[in-house]
C-alpha cells in the first residue's frame, strides 16, 4: 500500500522497519522537528528520522501538522493509509480524513485502558501485571478510535519502564504488520472501545517523581520501575535532593515514621506505609553520579531513622 509514517520516539522506529519490511511503498516519514540535545544544545534528530535517513525514506518536519500546506502536502502523497506511532502532535480531522484506509494508530495499551501519552510508565507505576499493544483506527478523540487488533503481555516483576518499551515496540511493530494486512484484505473488524472501562496515562510531570513515604513499598517500587529515565523517583536528604535509581520491596514490616531510614551494614531500608520496607539498592545524591547503596552507607553514614523528605 501507499504509506506515510507519523512518528518520533525509538518506539516508532520498529514499526517503520516493518512497514518497509513489508513492502509497503512509503511516500514520506513525518517526525517532530529536531531538538537542541546535550549540554552542547546541538540540533539532535529523533530516531525516527535517523531510521528514514538510513533507509532512504523522503523526512518531513512539519512545526504544525494542522497548517493548511501541510494538510495539503499530504494530500498530495495520496497515501492509501497513514499509521501514527508517537508522533507527538493531535491529529487533525482534516487529515484523518485523507486516506481510504483512515489512520491507523499503534498504542502501548489495552485500551480502554491507559489512555494518554505516558502508557507505560503509569501502567507499571500502578501496578498493572499485564499489558499489551493495541491497533486503533485514529478519531478526533483522545485514543477513543475503534479497536482493531490488540496482543497482551505480562509485565516482569522487575521490568522497568524502558524495558517494557523495547517489547511492546517489537510487539506493536508485527501487530501492525498484520493489522496493514488484514486493512487491505478487508478482513478487519473494527470494535467500539467502551468508556466506562477508559483509564487514563497522563504526559508525566516533574513533580510526579516526589516519593511519598507514605505509600506502601510496593507503590513507591513501582513508580521508581515506571519512571525511568524521567521524571526519575527523588527525595530529600539532608536538606538535597536524592534521586532513587534501584529499589525493591523487602518483606517483614517496621514500626518506623514513613521515610525513616534504616541502615544496616549492608543494606540501606526505609519505612513505607502501612509498616513495610524498600531496600535502596542504588541511589543519586544531588550534584553526583549513581551509587550502590552500600557506597552511600560508607561514605554518608545516615543515621538509625534519621528521616528522608525532610
Amino acid at each position: 500500500m501507499r504509506l506515510v509514517f507519523l512518528g518520533t520516539p525509538e518506539f516508532a522506529v520498529p514499526s517503520l522497519e516493518r512497514c518497509l519490511e513489508a513492502g509497503h511503498d512509503i511516500k514520506g516519514v513525518f517526525t517532530q522537528p529536531d531538538r537542541p540535545k546535550g549540554r552542547g544544545q546541538a540540533l539532535a534528530f529523533s530516531p525516527v528520522k535517523e531510521a528514514a535517513l538510513r533507509h532512504g525514506v523522503p523526512v518531513f518536519q512539519p512545526r504544525r501538522i494542522r497548517e493548511p500546506d501541510v494538510v495539503k502536502q499530504l494530500a498530495e502523497l495520496d497515501a492509501d493509509v497513514m499509521v501514527v506511532v508517537g508522533y507527538g502532535q493531535i491529529i487533525p480531522q482534516a487529515v484523518i480524513d485523507l486516506p481510504r484506509f483512515g489512520i491507523i494508530n499503534v498504542h502501548a495499551s489495552l485500551l480502554p485502558k491507559y489512555r494518554g501519552a505516558a502508557p507505560i510508565q503509569w501502567t507499571i507505576a500502578r501496578g498493572e501485571q499485564v499489558t499489551g499493544v493495541t491497533t486503533m483506527q485514529i478519531d478526533a478523540g483522545l485514543d477513543t478510535g475503534d479497536i482493531l487488533l490488540q496482543q497482551e503481555s505480562a509485565i516482569g516483576p522487575e521490568e522497568t519502564a524502558p524495558e517494557l518499551s523495547r517489547r511492546l515496540a517489537a510487539l506493536g511493530a508485527a501487530l501492525l504488520a498484520e493489522t496493514l494486512r488484514r486493512a487491505e484484505e478487508g478482513t478487519l473488524e473494527p470494535r467500539r472501545q467502551d468508556p466506562a472501562l477508559a483509564t487514563y496515562a497522563p504526559i508525566l510531570k516533574k513533580e510526579d517523581g516526589l516519593i511519598e513515604w507514605t505509600q506502601p513499598a510496593a507503590e513507591v517500587v513501582n513508580r521508581c520501575r515506571g519512571f525511568l529515565p524521567w521524571p526519575g523517583c527523588y527525595t530529600t536528604f539532608r536538606g538535597q535532593l536524592l534521586h532513587i535509581g534501584k529499589a525493591r520491596a523487602r518483606e517483614g514490616a517496621m514500626e518506623a515514621p514513613p521515610g525513616a531510614l534504616l541502615p544496616g551494614k549492608r543494606e540501606l531500608l526505609v519505612a513505607c506505609g502501612d509498616g513495610t520496607l524498600v531496600e535502596l539498592l542504588e541511589v543519586q545524591p544531588e550534584g553526583r553520579k549513581v551509587i550502590p547503596a552500600q557506597a552511600f552507607l560508607n561514605g554518608y553514614r545516615p543515621g538509625h531513622r534519621e528521616l528522608l523528605g525532610q
